[in-house]
């Protein structure tokens, strides 16, 4: 496999980065056995977060650089715990705004992300890939990081925000006003939570760069 370098994959940029924004509380799962972590009334189980770590890892042996994707992704399942209430916390805020993604828009989308990065294969290969945040494998996740991306470009257009480092902080601000009004339960397993710092208190946090690459929302791309 060919590595290419993203500037932003399969979810914007920017979507991924306001994830640490958005986690949260200290709470724990412990009224929810079986939960890695509760977005109001929605349980993400421990089993789910384990089935999508072992699909990515399944895809990512099967590459010819398999060993280096694996050590370069160490934090994979707490990444995954990440995105999934990350998901759930931006299907609320974006429902509340109005925002909808059609199961059309996302297989619009990925027509366009495939064409735009040289095919199916391609954005497969492109998704396991860290740099351009939480690695996905297989149609299902891929599709959903697509929906993701919709979703959060929406909610911008929605709210108004402007395509900056500005917008940014205004999409992740009402993110977190959402995380706290639905309420956020985490599974202490899956790391320490800093409630001030609303990040995982051990975890690198790249998207406090607000004016860095993780702050634009253009759409997936790779360079060559």
């Amino acid at each position: 496999m060919k590595r290419r370098r993203t500037s932003a994959l399969s979810v914007s940029a920017a979507a991924l980065a306001v994830t640490g924004a958005l986690l949260l509380t200290g709470c724990s799962t412990d009224a929810h056995p079986g939960a890695a972590a509760v977005v109001g009334n929605e349980k993400i189980t421990v089993s789910t977060v384990q089935s999508q770590v072992e699909t990515v890892r399944d895809a990512q042996r099967a590459q010819p650089e398999g060993d280096q994707l694996v050590s370069a992704t160490p934090g994979l399942t707490r990444d995954t715990v990440e995105f999934l209430v990350y998901a759930q916390v931006l299907e609320h805020a974006a429902r509340d705004a109005g925002v909808e993604v059609t199961r059309r828009d996302v297989q619009a989308a990925r027509a366009q992300t495939e064409q735009s990065i040289g095919g199916a294969d391609a954005l497969e290969q492109a998704a396991l890939m860290p740099q351009g945040g939480t690695p996905m494998a297989g149609d299902e996740q891929i599709d959903r990081m697509l929906r993701i991306q919709l979703l959060f470009q929406g909610l911008a257009q929605a709210l108004g925000a402007a395509p900056d480092a500005s917008g940014v902080q205004q999409v992740a601000a009402t993110l977190a006003e959402t995380a706290d009004e639905v309420g956020v339960e985490i599974n202490p397993r899956y790391g320490t939570w800093d409630a001030e710092a609303v990040v995982l208190a051990d975890a690198p946090a790249p998207w406090l760069n607000a004016g860095g690459e993780e702050a634009q929302t253009q759409p997936v791309t790779l360079d060559g």
